[in-house]
């Protein structure tokens, strides 16, 4: 694992320890993971809603898609 120094104002820092305190995390290292992970999943969804909203509609999501999707995942559980 790499290590990665960083300069925060004293509001900042005190902040991030009550984090630690209050959030049960052990150490200040692991709040800030925690914070980048969640970054990281924001953005690959908003890539994936943007891709989406661009892309063309596959089709209307009425009562016969739900019931075909409903039988789909019966056949992977089951199978």
């Amino acid at each position: 694992m790499s290590t990665m120094n960083i300069s925060l104002p004293d509001a900042l820092k005190t902040f991030v320890d009550e984090q630690v305190s209050q959030r049960g995390y052990g150490t200040s290292s692991e709040y800030v993971r925690e914070l980048i992970r969640k970054d990281q999943d924001r953005q690959q969804l908003r890539s994936l809603l943007l891709a989406g909203a661009s892309s063309r509609p596959a089709g209307a999501a009425d009562a016969e898609y739900f019931a075909d999707l409903r039988d789909r995942v019966r056949g992977l559980a089951g199978g």
